[in-house]
């Protein structure tokens, strides 16, 4: 067993006491449609917000014997509280762990309803959600709730109820911290916010190039099943790896294009006016987000950064 796996087994043992006893979320005033739990196959559930304004947020539920784990909180202490009420109610199994992929507010804030449970994310996770709570001069309460117990630098592994979780860092991708959770003996794989369905990648501060890389690695991984961070899941999960090819689809389309217009002498604002990747004009946010994909390849395929 690796160091940061024995790390984690041993204050998990006494997370799982606090747990047991303050598992059950303090009551709150949750609207009741904060969102909805889903079955993808037996022990993987999705749990999707709901707004009639935007795609689907998505967070991967991962039942064991001993506990349930989540990746991603999502974005509000009440949107949380549902989740963990649904999972309560449905699974009736205690959460015992949050993985946390992206540290921006729409996947961590949510992370206060999760107090009582151990939390892991990347080492750049913790150190971005950390300066962007100081930035917005979050309480001292609340960046304790919200930060995680344990960080990792590549990969930590640790098993819980007979499952393998497999937390993996693929490199920059929409942010510096993106963590995916892989459980190999089930063949499904939660990607959370490198993975976007039917939908127009936004930047972040991500890297559009390792954005790509991470999606090649990800489709390289034994997995079924995809689980995005936006966007609807269909019917049979199995097409999730299809939504995936197509996400990836974007980069490669977008590097190519940009790498033609550099290979001809093209300026950066000249490569933007000319890459308007028209296969793509019908994605949410493609029309806001199209010239900054295609601005940060160019900055990435020259070596200039901001």
């Amino acid at each position: 067993m690796s160091r940061p796996a024995i790390v984690l087994a041993i204050l998990l043992g006494g997370a799982l006491l606090v747990t047991a006893q303050g598992q059950q979320p303090t009551p709150a005033a949750t609207p009741p449609s904060t969102g909805s739990l889903r079955q993808l196959i037996p022990g993987h559930y999705v749990w999707s917000s709901n707004n009639p304004n935007r795609a689907a947020y998505n967070s991967g539920v991962i039942v064991t014997n001993e506990g349930v784990v989540v990746l991603d909180a999502l974005e509000s202490e009440a949107i949380a509280r549902a989740q963990r009420e649904a999972i309560a109610n449905l699974i009736k199994q205690p959460v015992r762990v949050l993985v946390s992929s992206p540290h921006h507010n729409p996947y961590s804030k949510g992370n206060i309803a999760f107090h009582d449970v151990w939390k892991i994310g990347h080492e750049n996770y913790r150190t971005d959600l950390l300066a962007l709570m100081e930035r917005e001069k979050i309480s001292a309460d609340e960046q304790k709730a919200r930060l995680p117990n344990q960080t990792y630098r590549d990969r930590l592994t640790f098993h819980l109820g007979g499952k393998e979780i497999q937390v993996l860092y693929l490199g920059q991708a929409h942010t510096r911290g993106d963590s995916v959770i892989f459980v190999p003996q089930d063949r499904i794989a939660y990607p959370s916010e490198i993975l976007f369905a039917n939908q127009f990648p936004t930047s972040g501060e991500g890297e559009s190039l390792g954005w790509l890389r991470a999606l090649e690695a990800v489709d390289a991984l034994e997995a079924d099943i995809f689980v995005p961070a936006h966007g609807p899941i269909p019917e049979d999960p199995r097409q999730t790896r299809q939504e995936l090819r197509r996400f990836r689809q974007i980069f490669t389309d977008a590097r190519d294009a940009v790498r033609n217009e550099i290979a001809r002498g093209a300026t950066e604002d000249q490569t933007a006016a000319a890459v308007l990747l028209p296969q793509y004009d019908k994605l949410p946010v493609m029309k806001g987000q199209r010239e900054g994909l295609v601005r940060r390849m160019y900055r990435e395929l020259t070596a200039k950064r901001p």
